[in-house]
């Protein structure tokens, strides 16, 4: 099975295509997201686990398949590298409360960062999944997944604009 180039959704500004592909349901599997990818122009690695990973200044978007038979589920999940101080949970709360209230996907929630030698910070994970063992249609998990993405990019952007932070465009060249 191939992605229609035609079938992607409108990603960084071009023509919105119209959709095509095979007419039933379809089980997506890792070398369909590699396609779709490729075609969205996203570098892309697969990591030790198995799990594609597409890496941005900031964050890490991983594109993972668990589960088996009708119960298999595609996750995409979005581990964003900001290390936040534990003493603000209360504000990163609410403040992720408040986008999980007003969106869709990626629902974010927090995870308790503890590196050797280090002072403990939280981060945060956005995660949308979808029940695929059954199939799906192509258009849809090709819609879904482009715009789980997006969506991944836009919290950053968000939150970095909500806590007055610098994204990877905004700083200066010797930071970056």
């Amino acid at each position: 099975m191939t992605i229609d180039p035609s079938s992607i959704p409108n990603f960084g500004g071009q023509p919105q295509p119209q959709a095509a592909g095979p007419a039933g349901p379809v089980v997506p599997d890792q070398d369909l997201v590699k396609q779709l990818l490729d075609q969205m122009e996203l570098k892309y690695v697969v990591d030790d686990e198995g799990d594609l990973a597409a890496p941005w200044e900031e964050f890490r978007t991983y594109f993972m398949f668990r589960g088996e038979n009708e119960q298999q589920v595609f996750s995409v999940r979005t581990f964003y590298d900001r290390p936040h101080p534990v003493e603000k949970r209360a504000e990163i709360l609410e403040t992720i409360d408040d986008w999980n209230r007003r969106t869709l996907w990626p629902k974010v929630y927090t995870h308790q960062h503890e590196e050797e030698g280090a002072e403990p910070s939280l981060r945060l994970i956005g995660e949308a999944q979808m029940l695929i063992g059954t199939g799906v249609s192509l258009e849809h998990f090709v819609s879904s997944t482009v715009s789980w993405v997006r969506a991944s990019i836009e919290f950053d952007k968000w939150l970095a604009e909500r806590f007055g932070l610098a994204t990877a465009e905004e700083k200066p060249a010797d930071e970056a």
